[in-house]
């Protein structure tokens, strides 16, 4: 028996967009590439392929959402499979997601006088006048307890969630079509806390967090996305959030050292190489998709947040779906790691988007939707 085909591209996950291949009526024309033995007839969804030694290409039209790719020999004797989804949106969509939040809950709950309405806290305060001056939405991953580092025995965090009251829950209603919750993690430290996580010990967590949320702001204030503190967590510890709903997850995959999970979840260094240069990928096992952080905004200089953007947008495969991200200690004075650039930090890399034709979007709606 001959050694069968083997598609090398596209991958099978891949999310497609228009960046792939040429518009034919209702479908995308693409181009398949994979290795086969030199000589040997293979067809690709019954497209005869181009042969050069060993490699071969085909152009296949796909017309679905979902569409299977199948490489076979001309004799029948082998073929090859991958599935792969097209994002049929066909515009340029971008969030901002944020980490680490606990303390701007922490301020409300402790003097909840001084804040009659949300956004008089001027952490919620900023990101209101963002989404009014350019129309940004914001995704808020949230920590159930405020616990910045090992506390002696018999101490209790300063702050849980348990503790935010229920009497701002209309105006976080009012406010869901910008502004949304999720989980994050149980608290900050230890580092890299979901390393070697169980299925039940992500499990609580993740419903200690979400139940709180669902009390004092609604479900309706919520996101089927999520961002899991490091990006990073065993296959089953994942397994138990798409069990409770979660369809995707955020990871910082270009950075992520071969040796180490640390921001790609359970995903091989490869694939998670793969990933960040095509800016969404799914695992169909799981049922889970995954995106690519574009720049952690506080990790850049003022000034050099737009060459940033700029080069990932250069990239036709990079430049569809824009995440920008920022952790909530930067914006705090108390803390070391405040930035006193953060607000402009922000507003630089929200502005860019906005003039470069960026649509504001929550992935829920932006993306996940649209590969059902």
């Amino acid at each position: 028996m001959s050694p069968a085909p083997k598609i090398t591209s596209p991958r099978h996950g891949d999310v497609l967009n228009r960046h792939d291949g040429l518009t034919a009526g209702e479908g995308l024309v693409i181009g398949v590439f994979g290795e086969a033995p030199a000589g040997a007839l293979v067809t690709v969804n019954g497209q005869p392929a181009d042969r050069e030694g060993t490699l071969f290409r085909a152009r296949v039209p796909i017309a679905d959402v979902r569409s299977e790719l199948v490489a076979r020999l001309g004799d029948g004797s082998a073929e090859d499979r991958v599935t792969v989804l097209w994002d049929r949106t066909d515009r340029k969509r971008y969030r901002f997601s944020l980490d680490d939040n606990v303390r701007f809950l922490s301020d409300i709950a402790q003097e909840p006088d001084s804040f009659p309405s949300l956004f008089d806290h001027w952490y919620l305060g900023f990101w209101k006048r963002m989404h009014e001056k350019y129309g940004t939405k914001v995704h808020c991953n949230i920590y159930y307890q405020e616990c910045w580092g090992v506390l002696p025995e018999g101490v209790e965090p300063s702050f849980n969630l348990s503790m935010m009251p229920d009497t701002y829950k209309d105006e976080w209603q009012a406010n869901a079509d910008w502004f949304r919750l999720s989980f994050h993690a149980r608290e900050d430290k230890p580092d890299r806390i979901y390393q070697a996580a169980t299925y039940g010990t992500m499990a609580h967590d993740f419903e200690q967090v979400m139940r709180e949320i669902h009390r004092f702001a609604g479900e309706g204030a919520t996101s089927n996305f999520t961002t899991v503190h490091w990006a990073e967590a065993p296959r089953e510890a994942c397994r138990a959030l798409r069990d409770r709903g979660i369809e995707g997850l955020l990871g910082l995959f270009v950075t992520s050292a071969p040796d180490s999970t640390f921001t790609r979840y359970y995903l091989p260094a490869e694939l998670g190489q793969h990933i960040a240069q095509r800016e969404a990928w799914k695992d169909f096992e799981e049922d889970l998709l995954f995106i690519s952080c574009d720049a952690v905004v506080n990790g850049l200089a003022l000034d050099k947040i737009n060459a940033h953007l700029d080069e990932v947008e250069a990239n036709p495969h990079t430049a569809e779906l824009l995440e920008l991200l920022i952790h909530e200690q930067y914006f705090r004075r108390e803390l070391k790691h405040h930035q006193p650039d953060v607000f402009d930090k922000v507003e630089t890399a929200i502005r860019w988007a906005a003039d470069r034709g960026y649509e504001p979007t929550f992935w829920q709606e932006g993306l996940v939707n649209a590969l059902k």
